[in-house]
């Protein structure tokens, strides 16, 4: 059967055609192009050309990922912060309206949350957390088989929890979750520790190298890989909060696998070790022991597969 999926981000947006059968998933052909700064009925025209060249496929549904907040049961995206003009737009109306297929809408984190469980890493699980570890950090939930995104869409916001008093600032919160552990965080946190005399020559050195406009989670990863104490540092203590939020979770959920994307799934190795520690320590051991830790298994294709699993409508 035939599915579009549309991925709105803050940067950009893609298109897909694909084909899901027997729990298998293809994609026949995706398409790119940038958001920054366009009129959010620009962005839902160029979907909607995307749309008609496959108008003679039967179509079954179209799936809509997007960074809340939003409205999944009436259709609307209500003013997501990395998209400043999309204000209340009634995007599952404007595709029924115009194409009569039934249109679905997620937020990010719960279409990944479901593409992992039905074909990634969660395949096979009943109880899944799915954490997103990219410019924000935030949780789309499995449980006992089924999306749960709370009474008003808000559930899995686990990047607004503040683990510290102070420190880097995510969600709009010093010291949140979001602060250590997002691509955004551990730019602010390699900042703060710059100021650490054990580490301010590392730093230095790091710095003149790559310069300062080029600092970001990437970099600090590249140089951490080198042998940069300063950079090891930063992804050591992004991994101790990882850990300590891990914990959190697992004792809350107690689920048999938590997925993880965007920057932990190209640095796991960076982070996981030090998360362990912290996870042994913290967690209860039955809840540990029945709990794995994985990068997400759809890899770069996952943003594309996640609307592409929302359009299913059967999450």
């Amino acid at each position: 059967m035939y599915y579009i999926g549309l991925d709105i981000g803050g940067t950009k947006c893609a298109s897909s055609l694909g084909i899901i059968e027997n729990d298998n998933i293809e994609i026949l052909d995706k398409e790119y192009f940038l958001t920054a700064n366009q009129n959010p009925y620009v962005i839902l025209e160029k979907f909607s050309i995307f749309i008609e060249k496959y108008l003679d496929k039967d179509l079954q549904g179209i799936g809509v990922s997007c960074g809340g907040p939003l409205d999944s049961k009436k259709g609307i995206i209500m003013s997501p912060p990395s998209l400043p003009l999309w204000d209340n737009i009634e995007i599952v109306k404007y595709f029924e309206n115009k194409y009569n297929i039934k249109t679905f809408i997620q937020n990010d984190a719960n279409a990944c949350a479901v593409a992992e469980w039905e074909f990634g890493a969660g395949k096979g699980s009943s109880n899944m957390i799915f954490l997103t570890f990219g410019t924000g950090f935030g949780a789309g939930l499995i449980i006992d088989g089924k999306l749960y995104s709370g009474t008003n869409d808000n559930a899995g916001e686990i990047g607004h929890v503040r683990l510290t008093k102070s420190g880097p600032e995510g969600y709009r919160k010093e010291g949140s979750c979001e602060g250590y552990c997002s691509g955004s965080g551990i730019v602010r946190l390699a900042k703060i520790m710059s100021k650490q005399k054990s580490l301010h020559n590392s730093y230095i050195e790091f710095s003149n190298i790559v310069g300062e406009d080029n600092i970001s989670a990437k970099t600090i990863s590249e140089y951490a890989r080198k042998d940069n104490n300063f950079c090891k540092a930063v992804f050591k203590k992004s991994g101790e909060m990882l850990g300590r939020t891990l914990s959190m979770l697992i004792d809350l959920l107690n689920p048999e696998r938590i997925v993880i994307g965007g920057i932990y799934m190209r640095a796991n190795d960076l982070l996981y070790p030090q998360a362990k520690k912290i996870m042994e320590k913290e967690c209860l051991s039955f809840s540990l022991g029945v709990c794995k830790v994985l990068p997400a298994g759809l890899k770069e294709n996952i943003g594309d597969i996640a609307a592409l699993s929302i359009a299913k409508g059967d999450f």
